[in-house]
């Protein structure tokens, strides 16, 4: 039996986001916050090709409380610096998972040679919800690079790249305060793989390269956004032709969501307290 699939989309309209990051935003919009929680944003930067620029664009700075943001590069490079004291560059294939919790400043933006050559930029940003007893904690940062990723082969030319997670007798190297499976599949044509995650999970892919074949039934292009209902059952995927398929699967949070901006938590009072401590300087400075 096949998980069942609750609605396929097309991607919205883009918008950019700072000067640096022109993204479709499929959570929040068609999918809401409270559906696909604890993943309460996806903003997905299709291929797109920046012209070369002597100054990098992006994001300057800006505050987060509350929830992770996790940035997965497919094409291009991302370099960013937080106010706690952390920066790196994010090449391709690679992660970047921030723990924001009790408050931190954070600006990202195209690294410097890629913005000098300019080139074709592929991105996700996912923004992953703090159960309530984790909200306040110290913010932390995992880089997850090529290496550190867990990868199954399919076969010779197929693989699983596991971020966060289980998958079978595999764990993904990322450490999380909800339970989370977060993978990259990149399949070869005809070739396919399956999963079966527990029917509460709120469970969705996006076709990141290529098209496939869903369950034996829908065919899915690239840049198309599945959400499957919350039932038993297996997801099957064939590559139609080549293809990458980004993959989650999540626990949901059965906690109320205040959201604003840039902080996310439980109640009303709290997102006051989390602009308060903002306009205080709790967050620590970054230039």
């Amino acid at each position: 039996m096949f998980r069942p699939v609750e609605k396929i989309l097309n991607p919205p309209s883009f918008h950019m986001v700072g000067d640096g990051f022109r993204v479709h935003n499929f959570i929040p919009g068609a999918v809401t916050m409270e559906r696909m929680n604890p993943i309460i944003m996806m903003d997905y930067n299709s291929k797109y090709y920046f012209s070369p620029t002597d100054q990098p664009r992006g994001v300057d700075v800006h505050p987060h409380r509350g929830f992770e943001t996790i940035t997965i590069a497919y094409k291009g490079r991302i370099a960013h610096h937080d106010s706690k004291g952390n920066s790196g560059i994010i090449g391709e294939g690679e992660v970047q998972w921030m723990t924001a919790a009790s408050g931190i400043l954070h600006k990202e933006y195209h690294e410097r040679e890629f913005s000098k050559q300019g080139g074709e930029f592929h991105m996700v940003q996912l923004w992953l919800n703090l159960p309530a007893k984790y909200k306040m904690i110290e913010p932390k940062y995992q880089s997850i690079d090529k290496d550190s990723i867990e990868t199954i082969k399919i076969s010779e030319l197929s693989r699983i790249e596991l971020i966060a997670g289980k998958y079978k007798a595999h764990q993904g190297p990322a450490t999380t305060f909800t339970n989370a499976h977060l993978s990259n599949i990149y399949l070869k044509q005809s070739e396919e793989c399956e999963f079966n995650f527990r029917s509460d999970d709120n469970t969705c892919i996006l076709i990141v390269e290529g098209s496939v074949e869903l369950n034996n039934d829908s065919k899915i292009s690239t840049d198309q956004f599945v959400l499957f209902k919350n039932q038993e059952g297996m997801i099957k995927i064939k590559a139609l032709e080549d293809a990458v398929v980004l993959l989650i699967s999540v626990e949901p949070i059965h906690e109320p969501i205040a959201a604003y901006g840039p902080f996310v938590m439980n109640t009303q009072d709290e997102l006051r307290e989390a602009f308060r401590d903002y306009q205080m300087g709790k967050f620590g400075e970054l230039n």
